[in-house]
């Protein structure tokens, strides 16, 4: 498929009959699942102008805001990959140009597409890792492959979250619901609603990390919004991301790019249960008695896979999104999570 603009942005799109999804060329994100039948693209697009990251300069564009994080606000939208760090630098990090949620999500990737189906990839030098992503469309659902590669000759710990991120119109407050098999929680920043049902929650920023049902080979989440009558899943290997983080922003953040004008609620699932520094990550080392990182190994790669669904025209909200036997994903309705 031929390059195409979107928001602004560089961009390739894919699509069938029922589904269309587009990344950004910068920073790699998925920025559209979108229901071809309703027209609802559940993933975040921010309020504020999208630049490409590499065009980022702080003394040109401090509507960003002036920190570490302002070039990847310049440039995020919808489902961001982290790696390998999630969530801040350190100070001597961050004085190296390193950004929050590191190079995945401001770096430069190649895309190659056909009609349903597209690669993406990049190399992360300061983390001396490459990607390669590969999505595929299957009837409304989207086939994801990541492969990561070690170039060090050094065993590497790294956090490895895919940052779903969810916003209006789908997202209204007080309205939209969300299922996800979770046993255990930690609570990082007060503000975040129930799992169940996003509510009014006054506090903006809020952050609770959820381990998935260790029972489960698979963990999942199911959003829907009732006025839309879409709902958008995701469905992956436990084993590979074993957390789940919920993160809100609620009107609450007044400072540069936010200016107190944003909704979102992140569906964050991956090896880490908290944003944090890498120093506060290996430390941690684990919650609950699970990792809080995943090991790349020296001059090695590591695969995982996972798949979002998206279908219209439901009256409620799915118990959860399962993949059967035979390979297909869908939404259920039996039982209760």
């Amino acid at each position: 498929m031929a390059e195409t603009r979107y928001r602004g942005r560089r961009a390739t799109s894919v699509e069938n009959e029922l589904v269309r999804v587009t990344v950004l060329h910068e920073g790699g994100h998925i920025a559209e699942i979108l229901d071809k039948q309703s027209g609802v693209n559940p993933l975040w697009t921010p309020p504020w102008e999208s630049i490409e990251p590499s065009t980022y300069d702080p003394r040109k564009h401090p509507e960003y805001g002036a920190d570490a994080e302002s070039k990847l606000l310049s440039g995020i939208m919808g489902h961001n990959l982290c790696m390998d760090i999630f969530g801040g630098p350190s100070a001597e990090e961050a004085a190296a140009g390193l950004t929050v949620h590191g190079e995945a999500s401001v770096a430069a990737y190649e895309v190659t597409a056909t009609q349903t189906a597209l690669t993406q990839r990049a190399r992360f030098p300061q983390s001396q890792l490459r990607l390669e992503r590969r999505i595929g469309l299957a009837g409304r659902a989207v086939e994801v492959i990541e492969a990561v590669e070690n170039e060090s000759a050094t065993d590497r710990p790294i956090a490895w979250t895919e940052h779903v991120t969810l916003g209006p119109p789908f997202l209204e407050k007080g309205a939209t619901e969300f299922r996800a098999p979770a046993t255990k929680s930690e609570v990082l920043e007060e503000g975040v609603g129930d799992l169940q049902l996003y509510t009014n929650a006054p506090v903006s920023g809020g952050f609770t990390a959820h381990l998935m049902d260790p029972a489960r080979d698979t963990a999942f989440f199911v959003a829907w919004s009732p006025r839309s009558m879409v709902a958008l899943g995701y469905v992956w290997r436990r084993a590979d991301f074993p957390w789940l983080g919920v993160w809100e922003e609620n009107y609450g953040r007044t400072g540069a790019p936010w200016n107190g004008r944003t909704l979102t609620r992140g569906m964050e699932f991956g090896a880490s249960p908290m944003p944090e520094t890498r120093r506060q990550m290996i430390e941690r080392g684990s919650l609950f008695g699970v990792p809080a990182f995943r090991w790349i190994p020296a001059r090695d790669r590591v695969e995982v896979r996972y798949s979002a669904a998206i279908l219209g025209g439901l009256t409620s909200c799915p118990a959860e999104l399962v993949r059967t036997a035979a390979g297909e994903v869908r939404f259920e309705y039996r039982g209760s999570v």
